[in-house]
């Protein structure tokens, strides 16, 4: 029993952890000067946020409270009479299937609905343009946004995709924590060199930067792994990164 409530707690509170300290590490290496070179905004282009950084904190807090409720009644379903620690752990190709599984679910729950709320002028106004207020993204901004839609999008896309893969607490916990970095990478605002999710997926800070811009918001809507919906549904923007004559990087869309 105690080694299931461990797993619980952990797969509660660890992806919160993790989020601050990875946003965190952002938010320190990006005061560096010597890395300017890398971002994808000049710094000075921040003031083009009509929301503070504080009110960001706070927003992502309120969503993370949210997602701690969502996690406790998600592992109460899931609980088996303690019998968890005596239970042999799956094997690793049965791990590497549920994370496909579940990572596909999220991708595609993601998609439908964040496309759907660009659609719709009434959500898009009163919900979904609040995490659009973050013109220049940043790292602990990832989560910035509606309750509503960080319920919705987010803590229950992430339910579901636990539930549909069939996965344990124990390798939730690494789901989830492996998805809260991606997020808070997708949103970084740099394009640093080495960076293992530039490499391994299509969908990253670029891409995502594109999607945040003006000329982007009815384009790549994929988050947080893969593109296949956009390039599937015709709402994939290919771009190209170009230096700044100023400095530092800039992802312009390819035209056709």
């Amino acid at each position: 029993m105690e080694l299931m409530l461990s797993d619980e707690l952990l797969g509660m509170f660890l992806p919160i952890v993790v989020y601050w300290i990875y946003s965190g590490l952002y938010a320190i290496v990006g005061k560096f000067d010597s890395l300017d070179e890398y971002r994808l905004h000049p710094r000075g282009e921040e003031a083009k946020n009509v929301v503070s950084k504080a009110t960001v904190v706070k927003g992502v807090l309120v969503q993370q409270a949210f997602q701690v409720i969502v996690a406790l009644a998600l592992f109460t379903i899931v609980k088996d009479d303690g019998q968890a620690a005596k239970k042999v752990q799956p094997s690793y190709l049965a791990i590497l299937s549920q994370l496909m599984i579940s990572m596909f679910v999220l991708d595609t729950w993601q998609y439908f609905l964040h496309r759907y709320m660009h659609i719709s002028k009434f959500l898009y106004k009163h919900i979904h343009s609040k995490h659009h207020t973050l013109v220049v993204p940043y790292a602990f901004g990832a989560l910035y946004s509606h309750p509503l839609e960080g319920l919705i999008l987010d803590t229950i896309g992430g339910a579901m995709s636990f539930l549909a893969s069939g996965m344990n607490p124990r390798t939730g916990i690494f789901f989830f924590s492996f998805a809260t970095i991606k997020t808070v990478d997708d949103h970084c605002g740099l394009w640093l060199p080495g960076n293992l999710f530039h490499i391994f997926f299509g969908n990253n800070s670029a891409y995502h930067d594109i999607h945040h811009q003006l000329y982007g918001g009815k384009y790549n809507f994929a988050q947080p792994f893969f593109v296949m919906w956009d390039k599937i549904l015709g709402t994939h923007m290919p771009y190209t990164l170009e230096k700044r004559k100023e400095g530092g990087l800039e992802a312009r869309p390819l035209k056709d």
